[in-house]
């Protein structure tokens, strides 16, 4: 691996453009359901135990979080959606901000759009996709939670996400475990190749 996860530091939680840090290093965006496993997923790419914070709460990370990585790349976690706890309002202030920062920010290179292994792809995990693919956005897509399903059945729940998303083969598709670290090397192997 190129980056030293040792040297990663929270730059700005920012809630608008205004915010966004002046650098030129690449972004990956991570996007998907409130419950899908994103913290888990960060601190797994890093090696932390919280360093983006997990909580037994859905819908805790408000802002997008610009996350330096040995000053060579910013990860930037953006709110999860789906979560019905949030009032409609405020789901539509985060949509606005999520979309202003995905169709507009020239770092951007690539959004990891995470979706649950086990269950079909919600109808807000199938309209993120559309987005992305509309806006000719590269998408990484990775599985989370796959240990929680024998291993047997693995290729049977890649083909359902697949089809529900009318997944486009040119995608990068990862199969990703944060209890047994399945689809780590994968997941660095795939960024570091878009951030190059």
């Amino acid at each position: 691996m190129k980056f030293n996860i040792h040297n990663v530091s929270l730059t700005i939680s920012a809630a608008s453009s205004k915010q966004y840090p002046e650098t030129d290093m690449p972004e990956i965006a991570l996007a998907g359901r409130s419950n899908v496993g994103k913290s888990s997923f960060i601190n797994t790419l890093l090696n932390r135990k919280n360093f983006a914070r997990t909580s037994g709460r859905p819908g805790k990370t408000q802002l997008l979080n610009f996350f330096n990585i040995d000053d060579t790349l910013h990860f930037v976690d953006v709110p999860g959606y789906g979560y019905a706890r949030v009032s409609k309002k405020e789901r539509e202030k985060w949509g606005g901000m999520i979309e202003e920062y995905l169709t507009t920010r020239a770092n951007l290179r690539a959004v990891v759009s995470l979706v649950d292994m086990r269950h079909e792809p919600s109808a807000d995990d199938i309209q993120m996709y559309e987005f992305l693919k509309y806006y000719e956005i590269p998408v990484i897509l990775v599985a989370t939670k796959a240990d929680k399903i024998p291993r047997s059945k693995w290729n049977k729940h890649e083909s359902m996400i697949k089809r529900t998303l009318q997944f486009d083969s040119t995608d990068d598709f990862v199969i990703f475990s944060s209890f047994d670290k399945t689809g780590l090397d994968q997941a660095w192997q795939v960024i570091e190749s878009i951030v190059d």
